[in-house]
C-alpha cells in the first residue's frame, strides 16, 4: 500500500511540475522567422556608421557597402572594417625588460599597510613606460582587410563616391549580406557569408566588369597601432612585420604573417584561376580569370592547415548555424503591440541578438567593441562581463555563457596572487585583462570591486537552468574562493558593530575618489546577495555554512540614505544637490535593485523615491549604453512599467542604435556591445519577470497597447 501511495504522490508531483512548466512557458505560436527577418538591415548609401558584419562569436568580419572591406580608410572613423578572432593577439617586443612589478604602488587602506595595486604611476619615467607597456600589451590584432579593387573606364581606382544605386541587405536568418551597386552604370553584385564554426568568410562577385579585368581582390595587412583604439588601417609601419605569400595550384594563395614573435596565416581559395601581384609590402592584388562571376573563401588560421574552404561550404554553414540559433532559446514578438514605440524596441532586441551572437559568444570574455576594433587595446573589462553574457541563460542559451565562463578557471591562480598581494583571502578578479588573465595597470580598474560577484551570479544562472550536482561541483571552486575574498574585503567598524566596503574602492559610478569612498549602494547590495548565494551553494552541497561569510551577511552596512533617498555612497552626503558633480556616469544607485532582488536589503519605498530623484537630476547625456537597460530593470522591479519603456528609449546619444543595431556612444566608441547585451537582459526581466513576481510581462504597461508575446525566456533571481 505504501508503494502505491508513494507512486501516486510521485505522479502528482510530476503532473504539477509539468503543468506549471506549461503554464509559465506556454508556446505562443510565434513565427520566429517573421520576427527576425522583418528587421533585416538595409543600406542604401555609403554610410561609415552603416557597416555590417558576419561572424560566429569567435571571429567577426565587418564590411562596407561593397560587401567586403574595399574602403577601410574611408570607414576608419565610423564603424571600422575589422577582422578579428579570439586567438588574434600580438605582443610588442620589450627591449627595456620592463617588469610588471614596476607598475605596483603601495596603499594603506583601513589600517592595512603596504598593499600593492597596479596603477598608472606618474613618475619616474621608467615606471611610466612600464605602465604604458603593460596597458598596451598584449593587444588584440586586426588580421587583415579583404576588399575589391574596381577600375573605372579611365584606369583609376573607384572611390566611395563612385558607388551608385546602392542596395545592400543583411539577412539575419541566414547571415547573408547581399550587396548591389553600380560603377559608371555597370552593375556589381556581391554575396558575403561568414562561417558558423571557422574563422572564415566567403564571397561571390558577379559583374560585367569582370570581362574587362576591372574587378580584383585586394588584400592589405596593417600593423597594430599599440594605441587605445586600433581601427585596422595602420599601413605605414611596413618594416615592423612581414607578409609572404605562397601560391598553390593557381587558385589557392596562402599569406604568411609574422609580427615579432607572433605568426598566423590567411588562406584564399578561388573557384577560378587567378594571378597575384604584390603592390607593396603587405598589399596584394589577385586578378581572377572569370568572365561573369567568381567565388572566394578566405580563412584566417593560427597555424598551417591542409585543404581549403570553398564558398558553398561557408554558405551552408552560415545558413545552418543561424537558423539553429534563431530556432533555439527565447523569442519576443511585439507585432501585436499598438504602441508606436514597440517596433523600435523589437528591432533593437533582434539586432542585439545577432550582434552578440556574432561578436560575443566565444571562449573568452570580450572587449566592449567586440571583434570589430580595439578599445582599451582590445582588452576585456570584467565588470562588463555580466552585460556581455548574462542574457544568454536568461534567453535559454546557457551554452553560450558556458563557453566563456571557463576563463575564470584559467585566471584563478593569477587572481589569487592579486588578492594575496593586497592582503585578502581568496581571489580578486582582474578588471582590465586579457586571455592570459594578466592585470593591466589602471587608476580605476585596480580599485573597482563590482566585477567580483559576477562569477557567482552567472554560475547561479547556469545552475538555475540546469540544477545538477555536476554544475555544483564544477563551479564551487570559483564561488567559494570569490566569497572568501568578499568576506575578507570589508573592514570592521567596532563603534557601530558593522562591516564597511571601503575606503579604497571605486564604485560602478567611477567619478569618486578611491581614497575617500566607502559604502556605495550597488556594491553593498551585490555583496550581500552574492554571499547569500554562496551559502546556498554550500547548503546544496550538504556543507556547513561558512562562518566568515555569515558575519558579513549579518553585519554588512545598510545602504546609506538621506531624506528618504539612497545616497550614491555613504561618503557622499550631498549626492544629488543642484551643485553636485556626482550626477554623471552610471546611475549606479539604481543598480542595487536592477539585476538584484531587494531581498530585505533594499527598501522599495526609498528606492522609488530615489528613482524619482535620479530621473529628475541625472545628467543623462553623461551616461553609457547599459545605463538605460539598468534603469529599465529597476523600473520593472519597482512595478513602474511606463518608466521601463521610457528608460529603454531615452533620447540620448549614448542610447543611439545604428542601422546595424550597434549601440553608438561617441566618436571614440562608435559601437558598444554592453548596451546590446543590456537590452536583452532587460527585456528578459520585463517579460519573464523575477523570482516571486506574479505580474504577467511586468515591464510593460497594462493599458492595452503592449500585447507582448514571448517564449523560452527565464526569470531573473
Amino acid at each position: 500500500m505504501k508503494k502505491i501511495n508513494l507512486l501516486s504522490v510521485l505522479i502528482l508531483v510530476f503532473l504539477n511540475f509539468h503543468s506549471c512548466k506549461e503554464k509559465t512557458e506556454t508556446p505562443q505560436n510565434i513565427d520566429r522567422k517573421a520576427v527576425v527577418t522583418r528587421h533585416n538591415v538595409k543600406i542604401t548609401a555609403v554610410d561609415t556608421l552603416g557597416s555590417l558584419n558576419v561572424g560566429n562569436g569567435k571571429f567577426a568580419f565587418t564590411v562596407d557597402a561593397t560587401g567586403l572591406q574595399t574602403f577601410p580608410e574611408f570607414y576608419e572613423k565610423g564603424v571600422p572594417l575589422g577582422t578579428q578572432s579570439e586567438w588574434g593577439w600580438h605582443t610588442s617586443p620589450n627591449p627595456e625588460n620592463y617588469e610588471f612589478s614596476e607598475t605596483l604602488q603601495a596603499y594603506n587602506f583601513n589600517g592595512s599597510e603596504n598593499n600593492l595595486y597596479a596603477v598608472q604611476i606618474k613618475a619616474p619615467e621608467r615606471s611610466v613606460n612600464a605602465v604604458n607597456y603593460f596597458r598596451a600589451n598584449p593587444h588584440r590584432l586586426q588580421l587583415g582587410n579583404v576588399g575589391l579593387e574596381i577600375i573605372k573606364k579611365d584606369g583609376t581606382v573607384a572611390k566611395p563616391e563612385d558607388l551608385k544605386n546602392i542596395n545592400q541587405e543583411l539577412n539575419l536568418w541566414t547571415g547573408k549580406i547581399e550587396s548591389h551597386f553600380t560603377i559608371e552604370g555597370v552593375s556589381v553584385k556581391v554575396v558575403t557569408y561568414g562561417d558558423a564554426n571557422k574563422d572564415a568568410i566567403a564571397a561571390k562577385i558577379e559583374s560585367p566588369l569582370l570581362k574587362e579585368n576591372r574587378i580584383k581582390l585586394k588584400f592589405r595587412f596593417p600593423y597594430p597601432t599599440n594605441l587605445f583604439e586600433d581601427r585596422g588601417t595602420n599601413y605605414v609601419s611596413n618594416e615592423l612585420h612581414e607578409t609572404t605569400v605562397n601560391e598553390q595550384t593557381g587558385k589557392v594563395f596562402v599569406f604568411n604573417r609574422t609580427l615579432d614573435s607572433d605568426h598566423y596565416f590567411v588562406k584564399a581559395n578561388l573557384n577560378t584561376e587567378a594571378t597575384l601581384t604584390k603592390v607593396e609590402d603587405h598589399h596584394f592584388i589577385i586578378q581572377p580569370s572569370a568572365k561573369d562571376s567568381f567565388e572566394v573563401a578566405v580563412e584566417f588560421l593560427q597555424s598551417k592547415s591542409e585543404g581549403a574552404m570553398a564558398f558553398n561550404n561557408v554558405e551552408k554553414n552560415s545558413i545552418e548555424g543561424w537558423e539553429n540559433f534563431w530556432q533555439s532559446g527565447g523569442v519576443v514578438d511585439f507585432s501585436e503591440c499598438t504602441d508606436t514605440r514597440a517596433f523600435e524596441i523589437e528591432r533593437r532586441v533582434v539586432l542585439s541578438q545577432y550582434l552578440t551572437r556574432s561578436q560575443c559568444a566565444g571562449n573568452y570574455p570580450i572587449q566592449e567593441t567586440g571583434l570589430t576594433y580595439n578599445s582599451w587595446y582590445g582588452k576585456p573589462h570584467m565588470e562588463m562581463y555580466w552585460w556581455h553574457s548574462a542574457h544568454y541563460p536568461l534567453w535559454g542559451r546557457t551554452n553560450l555563457l558556458e563557453n566563456s565562463i571557463g576563463w575564470y578557471f584559467d585566471a584563478y591562480d593569477k587572481a589569487k596572487l592579486i588578492a594575496k598581494r593586497q592582503g585578502y583571502k581568496g581571489v580578486r578578479w582582474q578588471k582590465m585583462t586579457d586571455h592570459n588573465a594578466d592585470e593591466a595597470p589602471s587608476d580605476i580598474g585596480s580599485f573597482l570591486i563590482w566585477q567580483q560577484p559576477h562569477v557567482i551570479y552567472l554560475s547561479e544562472l547556469i545552475y538555475r537552468n540546469n540544477p545538477s550536482k555536476e554544475n555544483l561541483e564544477k563551479y564551487k571552486k570559483l564561488i567559494f574562493s570569490t566569497a572568501d575574498f568578499m568576506a575578507s574585503y570589508p573592514n570592521y567598524d567596532a563603534e557601530n558593530d558593522r562591516y564597511i566596503l571601503g575606503k579604497g574602492i571605486i564604485p560602478a559610478q567611477e567619478c569618486f575618489n578611491k581614497l575617500e569612498t566607502f559604502n556605495s549602494p550597488w556594491e553593498l547590495a551585490y555583496w550581500k546577495w552574492a554571499l547569500q548565494v554562496a551559502q546556498q551553494w554550500r547548503e546544496r552541497l550538504e556543507l556547513e555554512p561558512e562562518a566568515e561569510w555569515q558575519k558579513i551577511i549579518d553585519k554588512l552596512s545598510p545602504m546609506a540614505q538621506k531624506d528618504g533617498v539612497y545616497l550614491a555612497a555613504e561618503s557622499v552626503p550631498n549626492s544629488y544637490s543642484p551643485t553636485s558633480e556626482h550626477t554623471i556616469d552610471h546611475p549606479a544607485v539604481l543598480g542595487a535593485m536592477s539585476m538584484l532582488p531587494h531581498n530585505n536589503f533594499v527598501d522599495v519605498s526609498i528606492m522609488n523615491h530615489t528613482f524619482d530623484i535620479v530621473d529628475k537630476v541625472w545628467n543623462w547625456d553623461h551616461t553609457w549604453g547599459w545605463d538605460f537597460p539598468l534603469e529599465a530593470m529597476t523600473a520593472t522591479r519597482l512595478n513602474r512599467p511606463k518608466d521601463a519603456i521610457k528608460a529603454l528609449l531615452r533620447d540620448q546619444i549614448t542610447n543611439t542604435y545604428l542601422p546595424s543595431g550597434h549601440n553608438y556612444q561617441t566618436e571614440r566608441l562608435t559601437l558598444y556591445l554592453p548596451g546590446n547585451g543590456g537590452i536583452l537582459s532587460a527585456i528578459a526581466l520585463m517579460c519573464a519577470g523575477y523570482d516571486g513576481n506574479t505580474i504577467k510581462n511586468p515591464g510593460f504597461p497594462k493599458d492595452g497597447t503592449w500585447n507582448v508575446k514571448w517564449e523560452g525566456l527565464k526569470p531573473m533571481p
